[in-house]
């Protein structure tokens, strides 16, 4: 196990404070998570700037489906309903997603949010940076760099929808066959 619940709940903590530093005008923020944890990392984030600042922040939810490049290799997407109940024009947006690997994710969520609206500014929290980048995205809030192999897979469970806080590692597939074969 790389991050305990314990560990997830001091990096968000930290993550927070880092937000709330870089936005002195907290009426111009919003966040908005990418489904699934994204969304649930943004309102744990929510909660604990309101919890430092005494103010709520507006806090939405971005689904990313129909904006994916691999749409092809996903011909029936599982849709999740965007809920951005608030403006996004003129404001400063922070994405916020569990793991950043290619980019190609935040690409998606990018195009998506543009499509609600123009924000001023927008930024990305990750709870994990993985590395491997595909396109030229880097994350303005990261809770941990964990360099890993492209076959390895970093699994974050969130009690709210797995019902534990943690991050694991999970080894590479291909390797571990080979291993198991004498290969």
């Amino acid at each position: 196990m790389l991050l305990d619940q314990a560990d997830i709940q001091r990096t968000l903590r930290r993550i927070a404070h880092e937000i709330v530093e870089k936005h002195p005008d907290l009426e111009q923020l919003v966040l908005v998570g990418i489904y699934t944890r994204g969304v649930t990392l943004a309102e744990r984030l929510r909660a604990l700037i309101a919890e430092f600042a005494g103010q709520d922040v507006p806090t939405g939810a971005l689904d990313i489906s129909f904006h994916r490049d691999d749409m092809r290799a996903h011909p029936q997407p599982v849709v999740k309903a965007t809920r951005l109940d608030f403006p996004i024009d003129h404001r400063s947006v922070v994405l916020v997603d569990d793991v950043l690997y290619t980019g190609r994710t935040i690409r998606s969520a990018i195009e998506a949010l543009f499509s609600y609206g123009r924000p001023d500014r927008v930024q990305l929290a990750v709870l994990v940076d993985r590395g491997h980048r595909e396109l030229p995205i880097r994350p303005d809030y990261v809770g941990k760099n964990l360099p890993t192999s492209r076959g390895e897979r970093v699994n974050v469970q969130l009690t709210e929808v797995d019902e534990v806080d943690r991050i694991v590692l999970l080894p590479d597939v291909a390797s571990i066959s080979s291993h198991e074969s004498g290969a």
